[in-house]
């Protein structure tokens, strides 16, 4: 009885150290393999992106009468009317589908759309307490958050962003 009693107990402590190497094998993967496969996203976005440039910013292109731009550090000062950081990852799916959507549906008039890159912003993701991606966060003329930050993750969608942001 005790025998098999330390067999089980020897099992399960095998299982457990499997399970944690693995998850850990895998979370080190996903950090080394973000910036390589965002450093190519960023490299074949920039090589097809044909947005003409404003200042520091590249316009993206934009059928509503808005803008949305790519992050520089003269971006919100540039903005006209309304200013939203979209704090982006190329490798989050939500990301992807409500930067489809921003780019299908058009930016209303009177409203900026600011694509921060999450992986390579981390000064203004501290700044406005940013804590996951598809983080929208509407800030003034002078870079100050104006209210709480929508995260979209259930309706990655433009409407839903400014439904929430009022």
């Amino acid at each position: 009885m005790n025998k098999r009693i330390v067999a089980v107990i020897v099992a399960l402590a095998v299982v457990v150290i499997a399970a944690v190497w693995i998850v850990s094998a895998q979370n080190s993967n996903d950090s080394s393999e973000s910036p390589a496969a965002n450093s190519a996203a960023q490299s074949s976005e920039s090589s097809s992106d044909s947005g003409a440039e404003t200042d520091d910013a590249v316009a993206i292109e934009n059928d509503g009468g808005g803008d949305y731009v790519d992050y520089s550090p003269s971006a919100i000062a540039d903005a006209d009317g309304r200013v939203i950081l979209f704090f982006h990852a190329t490798w989050c799916p939500q990301c992807v589908s409500a930067d489809g959507d921003i780019k299908a549906s058009g930016v209303p008039s009177g409203i900026t759309i600011v694509k921060v890159d999450y992986d390579t912003n981390q000064d203004l993701r501290a700044e406005y307490g940013v804590t996951q991606q598809t983080t929208f966060v509407e800030v003034d003329a002078n870079g100050e958050k104006v209210q709480d930050n929508f995260v979209a993750t259930v309706e990655p969608t433009l409407n839903a962003v400014l439904t929430a942001l009022g």
